[in-house]
C-alpha cells in the first residue's frame, strides 16, 4: 500500500463545533459553507472537500421527493440531525438542514484525511491514499460509519461524528450538477474545492 504518497497538511482544527444555527439554513448554503471544515470520529478527522445539497418533494433526486417513509423520515427532522442511508451497498452520510418538517439535507461526498489514517486503512484497505475517502461510500467505510448514527445531533459534543471549524486556507469553490442522479434540477447543487485530489470527480 502506498502509505506515503500523501502527507496530511497541518490544518488547525479549532475546538468549537459548528452549531445548530449553521445547519438551520438553505441546504445549498450549508453545503457550500461546509467546505474546509473538519469532520471527526474518534481519532479520525478529514477536511470536507465535496458536498451536495438536496431539497424536499420538488427535488427529483432527493430521498424526500416521494412521501414520508421509514427510509427517509429523518429528512423531516430538525436541522443538524445525522441521516444515513444505503445506496448500492454503501452507506451515505447526510446532515439534515432547515427547520423540522421542511425536508432537506446535505450529503458529504468526500473528505481529505488529516488524522487517524492508520485506522482508515484498516477499515478500508486500498492501494492508494487518494482512493481512501474520495467518494461518499468510501469515506463512510474509512470512518466506520453506518446507519447506527441516524438521529444523532451532530452539533453536540456527545455525537459520535462531529464537525468542527477548520482554519480554512484560501481555496476556490466550484459547482456542478449532482453526481449519479437520474433526474436533476437546473441549479448546480454539488460543491467542491477546486484541484483537491480527494474530490470524487473534478
Amino acid at each position: 500500500m502506498e502509505f506515503y504518497e500523501y502527507t496530511p497538511p497541518k490544518y488547525l482544527v479549532k475546538s468549537n463545533l459548528l452549531d445548530y444555527t449553521f445547519y438551520n439554513r438553505d441546504p445549498a448554503e450549508v453545503a457550500k459553507d461546509l467546505l474546509g471544515h473538519i469532520m471527526q470520529k474518534n481519532k479520525m478527522a478529514g477536511r470536507i472537500v465535496e458536498t451536495e445539497a438536496y431539497y424536499g418533494t420538488k427535488d427529483p433526486a432527493s430521498r424526500a421527493s416521494t412521501k414520508k417513509k421509514r427510509i427517509n423520515e429523518w429528512m423531516w427532522n430538525d436541522a443538524g440531525i445525522i441521516f444515513i442511508y444505503m445506496v448500492h451497498g454503501h452507506w451515505l452520510f447526510n446532515i439534515v438542514t432547515q427547520k423540522k418538517n421542511i425536508p432537506s439535507a446535505v450529503l458529504i461526498r468526500a473528505v481529505e484525511p488529516l488524522t487517524g489514517m492508520d485506522i482508515m486503512y484498516k477499515n478500508r484497505p486500498v492501494n492508494t491514499t487518494r482512493n481512501i475517502t474520495s467518494g461518499p461510500g468510501k469515506l463512510t467505510q474509512a470512518f466506520g460509519i453506518t446507519k447506527n448514527l441516524n438521529g444523532q445531533e451532530i452539533y453536540k459534543k456527545r455525537s459520535v461524528v462531529t464537525i468542527r471549524e477548520g482554519d480554512k486556507p484560501h481555496f476556490n469553490i466550484k459547482s456542478s450538477q449532482r453526481i449519479g442522479v437520474r433526474e436533476d434540477v437546473s441549479e448546480p447543487l454539488r460543491f467542491y474545492i477546486s484541484k483537491n485530489i480527494f474530490v470524487s470527480k473534478p
